[in-house]
């Protein structure tokens, strides 16, 4: 650049491709920061998409939070107000009146009516269950039991009691021992369980046996087999539970089998 009355040079300056792509980058990056600044610390970012959802979420907040002080105020002004009408003696001492005698005789007589409707009703529910329970006792015992075949040799080490819902016969039994099906019948379920154990079921029509325990079953699921016929083994390690059951009614296998 010269002047223009000496014609002198005042100053230079060269352009060049990279000189003007860094002064384009360099203003770029100033208008980026520029406007990011103006979105970030200035109300414009209210008008971008997705601000105003939050403001709005924002002022229903603090319109929420203003009603509950409001309310807590208003408590507070009244307990204020009872605190000075208390201390001043303006309240009166609350009085209630008191029910005479025969206002209480006929409550106690409603009183005494409701429960006794609700004893009669409980009364007759437990009656009821208690007949319906003796009922089945009753049809139970009606039902015979044949005798059946000794499933196992060995020694009876617990007792069936129904009443603490223990319904099988534990017997310890010697190595290698084979176990012997009770009845005639079919092998309905053979299955091993989590402690490397099988269970069997042999039913006859309405009569089931069940074996627990076993160690190695010989017969498979639906196989027919015979009275006294071998269907598992048992080494001699566990005790071989054993339960009865007729048409859904427990029977005590020490009372139909021989052991």
């Amino acid at each position: 650049m010269l002047d223009d009355l000496t014609l002198r040079e005042v100053f230079h300056f060269r352009v060049s491709m990279l000189s003007a792509i860094s002064m384009i980058t360099l203003t770029f990056i100033a208008l980026v920061v520029l406007l990011s600044v103006l979105i970030v610390y200035t109300p414009l970012r209210n008008i971008l998409p997705g601000y105003s959802a939050s403001l709005r979420q924002q002022l229903i907040d603090e319109s929420a939070r203003v009603d509950s002080l409001q309310a807590d105020l208003t408590l507070q002004r009244q307990y204020l107000d009872v605190i000075k009408q208390l201390t001043a003696g303006d309240i009166r001492t609350d009085s209630v009146q008191s029910l005479d005698s025969i206002q209480r005789v006929e409550r106690a007589q409603i009183l005494e009516q409701q429960r006794s409707e609700a004893t009669e009703a409980f009364k007759a529910q437990y009656e009821q269950k208690e007949r319906e329970r003796l009922l089945l006792f009753d049809m139970a015992s009606m039902r015979t039991v044949p005798q059946l075949y000794r499933p196992v040799r060995g020694a009876v080490m617990r007792s069936a009691d129904p009443e603490e819902q223990q319904y099988a016969v534990a017997v310890r039994t010697a190595k290698n021992e084979n176990v012997l099906a009770t009845m005639r019948g079919c092998i309905t379920l053979v299955e091993r369980t989590e402690y490397n154990t099988f269970t069997i079921v042999l039913q006859q029509n309405a009569l089931m046996t069940v074996y627990r325990q076993v160690t190695k079953p010989l017969k498979r699921q639906g196989m027919q087999v015979e009275a006294g016929e071998a269907i598992a083994t048992m080494d001699g390690s566990k005790e071989m539970e054993l339960e009865i059951w007729d048409a859904g009614t427990f029977v005590n296998p020490e009372e139909v089998i021989v052991w």
